[in-house]
């Protein structure tokens, strides 16, 4: 979506923190210029449920 700097940004969100929440990484994607459908999917997310590229790179060994 052409976000300006988006690791400096997380970076900002997360550094000297102690860590992050799940209110707080909700609050950022919130103010993110994106369509709202990308913010749900966002929004959407878990750990448990969120397994990037790991199905693909599974298949390559």
């Amino acid at each position: 979506y052409g976000i300006e700097n988006p690791y400096e940004q997380l970076k900002a969100l997360t550094r000297g923190k102690g860590g992050i929440t799940k209110e707080a990484l909700h609050a950022f994607i919130g103010t993110l210029a994106i369509p709202q459908e990308a913010k749900q999917l966002l929004l959407d997310m878990t750990p448990a449920s969120y397994i990037g590229k790991g199905a693909e790179l599974a298949k390559r060994i």
